[in-house]
């Protein structure tokens, strides 16, 4: 019989935070929990900051009869000359049942002792406690708190319980609360108790206490205020999801409203008045034409006719956090952008200070300047690598620490520094994201490329190599930065030639560890088929930017039409040139064909070898087409004769094939 099951569990108010980290596992936590129980149904999840809430508007009332098998001891273990040993008389006892009734069953070719007993299935509602106990209390929020004299923890207090199966009342407790059929709505509205008689009457409780309690209509409600106002202003609101989600997780009756502060605040950096908007206020900022107007969103929770003191009251509050931060940037102004006191920042233990590390990074940068030879000044490098971590020492950044290299570019806008100094200064952590913008020079680019391989480097030589999921400081990232900007501007860049010389001016560093982390990276980074990847590597390239070119062009080589069956023939290429050693030069013997497929291959080969290509897929794509000369040639010629030197020149013939692909890809890697 399937019945309606309410579970709200009533809370405190849950910070946002770490409620959304775990909303992806709340619903999968509990359903496991169901299924273990023999009681899995669907059912929907909702929450607002005071309650979480399970709704099945069908659920079993009783558990599904099972059967339950039992296996004991061997019976050479289970009885002695005839008689029971303990082992036998232990399984009885086990399986709450006279030895008699013990019977045998074949497992892994022995006869061992074996009961089956029918399961009656349990009345779920004598279950239920134990299920919603073990379900709240594996949620994992990071850090709980302990109330009253519990000795349990949970994010936050719970202060009521509400369980209704078919509406009536579960009899049940949880932190010390004992269940009841109450639940509370929008303290504007009520701050008392309501009774509740059933489900039905549950949700128009809510509804009308001024709770919307499904998430997805919170959220329509302020994209929909949203959209009112930019209509009725003229306005832009720019809306970030993770705020958004946030906002929709605090509030059970939002409503969007527009606020303003005093314009001369403008005179800020966007970024300061954003960020501090949106960390300290969770307030949306407003732009108009492009640019951002002294105006803000805000998305009050309050049950009201009359917004105008919520509003006032939030541009108050937003006033000191905005003049604390003119303030900031007035005295950064003053004192000039400038590294004195990072000699007495330490970096990390036994890799000395910040200074230490810009002076690190000069020498790294001075090396990429002479590689890439870019058109660039070398003072412009040398002044923004000197400049990029002065703004660590701002009053601005000690208060924004997010704003570091960001201020820095504002303040040497100021100090009227030469355009590429204040790129270069603002663009210093790109990327800092899988979707983030890249350095947008190639001076840019190699401050941001120093930065990231200094840091790799230099944890390297102290041997704090990322491991399992730990990375502290982002290494991974960095490697995968390098990854973009060298791609993204051509700069080559060999994983084992360059990283040895720059690695010159460290203390010791296992190379191969470091190399091997690199291509770690490379595997994880391309979306790509992962043999794709692999066939690559495989073939020796360790040069960043030929890596990339190469799998995008292995890549649509493989997914084109026709791959499957071109792969066949030059899985078979590798199979007989297995042997060779590819290194050493192939001299094939033209004197030695005997047979026309021989030589047509060799002149198409030589034909194909020989051209100009704008790309390697265009390459590849040739040498592939050599498919049809191939098939002709194993149609009509013996490879492994007696003759040896007949021998050797066919097998040179087609291994001088795979070593043309195997510049690009070794094809055989390939998982088609």
């Amino acid at each position: 019989m399937l019945k309606t099951l309410l579970i709200e569990i009533g809370v405190e108010e849950l910070p946002a935070v770490p409620l959304l980290k775990e909303l992806k596992n709340i619903e999968k936590k509990y359903a496991d929990i169901l299924e273990k129980n023999s009681l899995l149904c669907e059912f929907e999840f909702y929450y607002t900051p005071r309650r979480l809430v399970i709704w099945h508007r069908e659920f079993k009332s009783v558990q599904e009869d099972s059967e339950e098998e039992f296996f004991g001891a061997p019976m050479a273990v289970a009885y002695k000359d005839g008689e029971p040993t303990p082992a036998a008389n232990g399984f009885a006892k086990k399986c709450g049942v006279q030895l008699s009734e013990i019977g045998t069953k074949q497992k892994g070719n022995k006869d061992v002792l074996y009961y089956k007993k029918d399961v009656k299935g349990k009345e779920s509602c004598d279950l239920l406690e134990g299920i919603i106990s073990e379900w709240i209390k594996s949620l994992s929020f990071g850090k709980s708190m302990r109330w009253g004299s519990l000795s349990e923890s949970f994010i936050r207090p719970i202060r009521w319980v509400n369980v209704m199966l078919d509406d009536k009342l579960v009899d049940l407790e949880l932190f010390g609360v004992k269940s009841s059929k109450v639940t509370f709505v929008h303290r504007i509205s009520n701050f008392e108790s309501l009774e509740v008689k059933g489900s039905k009457e549950y949700f128009e409780i809510l509804k009308n206490g001024g709770v919307t309690l499904f998430c997805e209509d919170r959220m329509v409600q302020i994209l929909n205020d949203f959209k009112a106002i930019e209509t009725d202003n003229g306005v832009n609101i720019e809306v970030d999801d993770d705020l958004l989600d946030e906002v929709v997780a605090i509030t059970e009756n939002p409503t969007a409203l527009l606020g303003s502060f005093d314009k001369e605040f403008l005179r800020l950096p966007p970024e300061v008045i954003i960020t501090s908007m949106k960390e300290h206020q969770r307030y949306f900022p407003v732009f108009k034409d492009g640019k951002l107007i002294n105006k803000f969103v805000v998305v009050s929770n309050a049950l009201t006719d009359d917004f105008s003191k919520v509003i006032e009251g939030n541009e108050r509050v937003l006033r000191p956090r905005l003049a604390d931060g003119l303030f900031f940037f007035d005295n950064d102004l003053k004192n000039g952008l400038s590294t004195d006191g990072l000699e007495k920042v330490a970096f990390f233990k036994g890799l000395g200070s910040v200074k230490d590390k810009i002076d690190r990074e000069a020498k790294i940068a001075n090396t990429l300047f002479d590689i890439y030879k870019i058109d660039a000044k070398k003072e412009d490098l040398s002044r923004a690598i000197n400049l990029a971590k002065a703004d660590l020492m701002s009053e601005m950044v000690y208060e924004f620490t997010e704003l570091q290299g960001l201020m820095g570019g504002y303040y040497a806008q100021e100090a009227e520094e030469s355009e590429a100094v204040i790129t270069a200064i603002k663009e210093q952590y790109l990327p800092d994201g899988e979707d983030s913008e890249l350095p947008s020079t190639p001076l840019s680019a190699i401050v941001a490329m120093s930065i990231k391989l200094d840091t790799l480097l230099a944890l390297f030589s102290v041997n704090q190599i990322p491991t399992g999921s730990r990375d502290p400081f982002a290494l991974r990232r960095a490697v995968n930065g390098i990854i973009r900007i060298t791609a993204e501007h051509n700069l080559e860049f060999d994983i084992s030639k360059t990283l040895k010389e720059l690695a010159s001016g460290y203390a010791s560093i296992d190379m191969q560890k470091l190399e091997n982390f690199f291509l770690e990276r490379v595997k994880q980074y391309y979306k790509v088929n992962p043999s794709v990847v692999e066939a690559v590597l495989a073939s020796k390239e360790r040069e960043l930017v030929a890596i990339s070119k190469k799998i995008q062009a292995l890549d649509a080589i493989v997914n084109s039409e026709g791959f499957s069956e071109a792969f066949s023939t030059f899985k078979r290429v590798a199979n007989i040139t297995k042997d060779i050693d590819l290194s050493k030069e192939l001299s094939v013997d033209v004197k030695l064909f005997q047979e026309k497929a021989e030589e047509e291959l060799y002149t198409k080969y030589n034909r194909v070898n020989d051209c100009k290509y704008n790309s390697y897929e265009e390459e590849l794509d040739a040498l592939l087409g050599l498919k049809p000369n191939l098939d002709k040639f194993f149609d009509d010629v013996m490879v492994n004769v007696e003759d040896e030197n007949l021998k050797n020149n066919r097998k040179y013939l087609v291994a001088s094939i795979y070593k043309s692909i195997l510049k690009i890809a070794d094809i055989k890697e390939v998982s088609v």
